[in-house]
């Protein structure tokens, strides 16, 4: 994976819009893999699903607690993706008090799927869903790849360590200190 561009992808984001008015005040808007990615260096960390136990309890919610050690590493941005459509990550984020980090939906799974990490969860009744990883992003290219073991089909396990928060910002400074 490391120095493969990331797929263009469309997402179908869904966006707060006062001029909308009424009780939900939302509208839907396009963004692409470019307008994610392109031009700055980012981390992307992918999960099993929004208000999963492991996914809200620990990974987004770690985060956004180190987001700011992250923009001293020389990240710009933070992204959790999710093969979950619009109106379920809103209400993640909404439940878990976001700040920084920002949430991308995969409603369809494209973006999962192009970047080979799309999963059968069947056994546990998610359908398809993303096998857990994260990527620092530079401009689009893939700079460093950290992806769970055992990536496959129906898993009996769901592992997290090497896609953690913590790895991630630890393998950041070992680079800026070489």
């Amino acid at each position: 994976m490391i120095g493969k561009k990331v797929p263009f992808v469309t997402f179908r984001t869904r966006v707060r819009d006062e001029s909308v008015g009424g009780s939900n005040p939302f509208r839907w808007q396009d963004v692409t893999s470019q307008d994610y990615f392109g031009g700055r260096r980012v981390v992307l960390f992918s999960l099993p699903g929004a208000f999963t136990p492991t996914c809200s309890n620990f990974q987004l919610p770690d985060f956004e607690k180190l987001y700011e050690e992250f923009k001293s590493e020389g990240i710009d941005e933070i992204y959790c993706i999710s093969v979950n459509d619009a109106f379920v990550m809103n209400a993640w984020g909404k439940s878990q008090g976001l700040v920084n980090i920002k949430l991308i939906p995969d409603g369809s799974g494209e973006f999962t799927r192009k970047m080979g990490m799309l999963v059968s969860k069947d056994n546990v009744g998610f359908g398809m869903r993303s096998w857990r990883y994260a990527a620092v992003i530079d401009n689009g290219t893939v700079e460093q790849w950290f992806e769970e073991e055992g990536h496959s089909d129906n898993a009996d396990s769901d592992p997290y360590g090497v896609s953690s928060p913590q790895n991630i910002l630890d393998n950041l400074k070992q680079l800026q200190a070489a």
